[in-house]
């Protein structure tokens, strides 16, 4: 229990040691003033200590981010296991040495292909799907295979390092996480299907009852891989760790399920047909990763699309420059901290991006841009108008929605529409406020929660720019 004197106290009223050279308050007596010269002492190091308490809008970020715990473990994990089946198969010698080659080649080469810069889990589905395939071989052309566990996290530990050398070299794609996983989730599939395979405990698994054992522990490993991703992603970030898994299991319907079919079938087919299978099975799989890249670049292009129409009010002079970009930056980390699918994160970003498009129709320009000083119902026309130039634009009739609610009073508002009128104010009062600005505005929208704001839109904003897990556009 706290002493009687320290009850209530805020955290940032606790005792601090004063400058060197100056005595406390203590020492001074109870009734004795600060000087002049110990004001302007002790004035600008409190001013730091409050203002480095949150994050700026500008793009200032808190030291000391979060420790990666599980992250690094689970890389620590994937490099010890690594290490130890490279070591064992070098040792005893590599059995079946063509069908070793093979397999790694093809999974050299989906590494190789392997495209990034886009929101999709898998960004090297042919590799995934070889090296599952060779995780979960029994048979080529009707002879039992021999090699064990140790061998295939080996051969596709090997085949990946030497596929992800050209995407290190250009700097591109979180390639360490990336290899992490693909280790981990070989590793399971390959250690639930081998020893069971090499001790003869599947021998009478035949026909339709061991195709439905392969896409069986298929799916199982895929939900592995799911769960994996969703954790290094929760340890990364701090963000919740149910929407993360959610999203990661709605992607493994896409293309997962595409790579789970293909290395069954090459699985499959290896056993009757022989190695010929792989190149044959490869080429669909080939076939649908470049759809994805088409489709990944089109989203580009539109996201650029929305950006370049938003950026129409700071050229225009309506707005500061680059208050649409950190709007949509923060909102969108505001929406991953309430847990916000994939999808309705999209349509938040978009709307947060155009928030400030109905402007465009003023005669005269709000200073600074600043829309939470106009009445309500300037607000509201201003936002009806922004909600009719995006229907225009051909934008999802959904970012339209938010665009139009965003100055109702939040009961009766969307959650998009919640989280872009509260951000929008932070960034607005922060901006005017200063160097204190982000806790005077935080502040100003706690007390304004009981009509224009949630609050616990307003706590989950607080929650990221105390977290500062994230880097906002620079103004300007």
């Amino acid at each position: 229990m706290a002493p009687r004197g320290d009850r209530g106290r805020r955290p940032d009223r606790v005792a601090r040691p004063p400058p060197d050279g100056q005595p406390s308050r203590r020492q001074r007596g109870p009734g004795k003033p600060m000087n002049p010269a110990e004001r302007s002492a002790s004035g600008p190091r409190r001013h730091e200590e409050h203002a480095g308490s949150a994050r700026f809008p500008a793009g200032r970020t808190r030291t000391g981010p979060h420790p990666d715990t599980f992250g690094t473990l689970a890389r620590t994990g994937a490099a010890l296991l690594g290490v130890v089946a490279l070591a064992v198969t070098l040792w005893s010698g590599i059995d079946e040495r063509g069908t070793a080659l093979a397999f790694g080649v093809l999974v050299a080469v989906g590494e190789l292909t392997r495209w990034s810069g886009t929101e999709d889990r898998e960004s090297a589905p042919l590799g995934a799907a070889g090296a599952l395939a060779y995780a979960l071989l029994g048979e080529q052309a009707g002879h039992p295979s021999r090699h064990g566990a140790l061998q295939v996290v080996a051969v596709v530990s090997a085949a990946a390092l030497l596929g992800c050398v050209p995407h290190v070299a250009r700097g591109g794609g979180p390639t360490l996480d990336h290899l992490t996983r693909r280790v981990l989730t070989v590793g399971f599939a390959a250690i639930c299907f081998q020893p069971l395979y090499n001790r003869g405990r599947l021998m009478g698994w035949a026909g339709p009852s061991y195709a439905l054992l392969l896409v069986a522990l298929l799916v199982l490993t895929a939900l592995c891989d799911a769960v994996l991703a969703a954790a290094m992603a929760r340890s990364r970030t701090r963000w919740p760790f149910g929407p993360l898994l959610r999203d990661e299991l709605r992607a493994t319907l896409g293309i997962g399920s595409a790579v789970c079919a293909t290395g069954a079938v090459m699985s499959l087919a290896v056993a009757v047909v022989g190695l010929w299978a792989l190149p044959v099975f490869s080429l669909p799989l080939l076939l649908t990763q470049l759809s994805f890249r088409r489709y990944a670049a089109v989203r580009v292009t539109y996201r650029q699309t929305i950006a370049s129409l938003a950026r129409a009010t700071e050229i225009a002079g309506y707005t500061p420059a680059g208050h649409a970009r950190r709007v949509a930056a923060l909102s969108r980390a505001v929406g991953r901290e309430l847990g916000l699918s994939e999808p309705d994160l999209t349509v938040l970003e978009y709307a947060a991006l155009m928030h400030d498009i109905g402007q465009l129709s003023l005669v005269d320009p709000v200073p600074a841009g600043a829309t939470s000083a106009l009445s309500a119902e300037e607000q509201r026309r201003i936002a009806l108008l922004g909600g009719a130039v995006v229907r225009q634009t051909g934008v999802d009739a959904e970012v339209a929605v938010v665009v139009e609610r965003q100055a109702d009073p939040y009961r009766e508002q969307p959650v998009s529409a919640r989280i872009v009128r509260t951000v929008n104010a932070y960034e607005e009062l922060a901006r005017e406020a200063g160097p204190g600005g982000p806790l005077t505005a935080l502040e100003k929208l706690r007390l304004a929660t009981a009509r224009d704001h949630q609050p616990e839109v307003v706590e989950s904003l607080a929650r990221v720019l105390l977290r500062g897990s994230l880097t906002l556009p620079q103004a300007g």
